[in-house]
């Protein structure tokens, strides 16, 4: 177990970069510079090394026969990342356990990807007791048990990497959030992992004076890919909070100095609907990145703290698709990164029209310029789905990687995100995005933040149901959202949602993602409140009865469509 680095090295200001997190890890060995940082304790980067390496060395004590993957079932705290680092050396695989699955997905997802050793606490344990893991009792680590301390200080060494480890060594498996369907491991080596780090850093600013704030859970790819290897990278300093809070954000970013931060649209929707502040922009941040926040959003957060945001595209599976430019108009990913991205139709596999755009930004032409956005170069990074042939044959076809996702390319080149495949709806004959349908949404003051999706017509083809989350109920007035909803250029007709589900705790994903699949399946079935439009003309929202949901039933039934309320 040997591998030689220059100590203390930040390979991206010397223009070292090394090929494996491992490498990446014995780069900071000497490094007094904090590495990670939490309210009650502050660890250099090289303890942060030797503290992984204690793991690692204990994780190799007691590997058995059989994939060497370890179940990390924790809170942002620092024993996750410890346990990251300490994978890395040891050439295991870290498996990030989701604490918001339900016992049966716990079970099935757990038993899927063959962890050997789970690492968590006595609440996660409380979460896997009763399920049949195929694990025996010694599988188990409990960073609070009071005899953990003694087992990690019982294995420490000088850090080194295991023999074997190199860029091919499967260093996470990823779980998709699930929020239009079941979840799948997705596969991330270390030199993937590495790649990003770099290519993260050009691409993001990232230096070494960096404090980056990671609120994002750990075990998505979001704050590892985005937050956790670049830092690593330059040697900059992770402060960690246990779970993302709305009203925690502000004084955590002030505490720790942070300049970078990582969200996604849900996050900030929250952040942005806490009570504006005189001092909100008396703080260092410099920038953030994430996902599907909406433009008003994104405006408002730059307008209140000061900080610039990047928004981007990826997803676990693949990354890189889209080259950022300032130029570019509200709600654009940027451009294409490269001539391999393009938008395609799946059936023809010929690339879409050009977008046409009225005044609203709104597509004119969505059936012949919206269709699946491909990378023809990326089959080669995209390194597959554990186990699970079928779904990486739907990745890569014709040679392409497929992203599962819905753009556009308007007539300036600028590349659009339109949604998942899932989020497709077609109303009367006519497709329309429920990401476009959720922005619009979004705008309303009191929404906190929405998800939509379809649900079946009782004579043909799908409606738009929408449901929005409210701090109260009684911030929800009929008549006035229905006036909003008029108000509102850039919605078309077919786009106005004839179903409004109201909550004030919408169903989320461990990555606060709004669980679609799961609200798609209650449909109207459900005790929130539930408004429906009937009829044509200006929407006119009234609230359903029981008695009004059964008739609505019966309706499927007198026209043969029962079966699609099973579904």
């Amino acid at each position: 177990m040997t591998s030689t680095v220059n100590p203390g090295t930040a390979a991206t200001e010397t223009g070292v970069q090394r090929a494996t997190i491992a490498e990446m890890l014995l780069d900071r060995i000497g490094d007094d510079r904090l590495g990670l940082r939490t309210r009650e304790q502050d660890w250099t980067w090289d303890a942060v090394v030797r503290e992984s390496a204690a793991r690692g060395a204990l994780a190799r004590s007691l590997r058995v026969d059989a994939p060497f993957h370890i179940g990390i079932l924790l809170d942002n705290v620092p024993d996750f990342l410890f346990w990251l680092g300490g994978a890395a050396l040891a050439g295991a695989t870290v498996v990030g356990i989701n604490p918001t699955r339900g016992a049966a997905e716990l079970e099935a997802e757990i038993r899927y990807v063959d962890c050997q050793l789970i690492v968590t606490d006595t609440a996660g344990m409380a979460k896997l007791r009763g399920l049949d893991l195929g694990l025996d009792e010694d599988r188990f680590l409990l960073i609070d048990d009071p005899g953990y301390a003694a087992r990690i200080d019982a294995h420490r060494a000088e850090p080194a990497i295991a023999d074997g480890v190199g860029e091919d060594s499967l260093f996470l498996l990823l779980f998709t959030s699930g929020t239009t369907g079941r979840s799948k491991a997705v596969k991330c080596s270390q030199g993937r992992l590495s790649r990003l780090a770099y290519a993260n850093t050009a691409k993001y600013g990232h230096h070494r004076d960096d404090v980056d704030y990671c609120c994002m859970p750990l075990f998505h790819g979001n704050a590892l890919m985005a937050l956790w290897a670049p830092a690593l990278a330059n040697g900059a300093t992770v402060c960690l909070t246990r779970k993302f809070s709305a009203s925690g954000f502000l004084p955590d970013v002030k505490f720790f100095g942070a300049t970078f931060f990582t969200y996604v649209g849900k996050a900030l929707a929250y952040l942005m609907a806490t009570p504006e502040q005189p001092d909100d922009a008396d703080n260092r941040l410099e920038r953030g990145f994430g996902t599907e926040a909406s433009p008003e959003d994104k405006a408002e957060f730059v307008r209140r703290f000061g900080a610039v945001l990047y928004e981007g595209y990826g997803s676990s599976e693949g990354a890189g698709s889209v080259r950022l430019d300032p130029a570019a108009p509200e709600g654009a990913l940027g451009r294409p990164a490269h001539a391999g991205i393009a938008v395609v139709h799946p059936d023809t596999f010929a690339e879409c029209a050009r977008a046409v755009l009225d005044e609203h930004g709104r597509v004119l032409n969505p059936d012949e310029a919206i269709g699946e956005m491909i990378n023809k170069e990326g089959a080669r990074a995209f390194e597959g789905y554990y186990k699970n042939d079928v779904a990486d044959a739907e990745r890569i076809r014709n040679g392409w990687y497929w992203t599962g996702d819905l753009g556009y390319v308007d007539e300036a080149g600028f590349i659009y995100f339109a949604g998942r495949k899932g989020d497709w709806i077609r109303v009367d004959g006519e497709n329309t995005s429920a990401l476009m349908i959720e922005r619009v949404l979004r705008r309303h003051p009191k929404v906190v933040t929405t998800g939509v999706y379809a649900v079946p017509d009782p004579r043909s083809g799908d409606q738009v149901m929408a449901a929005i989350e409210v701090a109260s109920l009684t911030d929800f007035d009929p008549v006035e959202f229905a006036e909003f909803l008029t108000g509102q250029a850039d919605l078309g007709s077919k786009a106005v949602p004839r179903f409004v589900r109201v909550s004030t705790n919408l169903p989320v994903t461990g990555s606060n993602k709004v669980l679609k699949r799961e609200l798609q399946a209650q449909r109207w079935h459900t005790t929130e409140p539930v408004y429906r439009w009937v009829g044509r003309g200006a929407p006119e929202y009234t609230a359903m009865s029981e008695a009004d949901k059964s008739a609505l039933d019966e309706e499927f039934a007198a026209h043969g469509r029962q079966r699609l309320l099973s579904v």
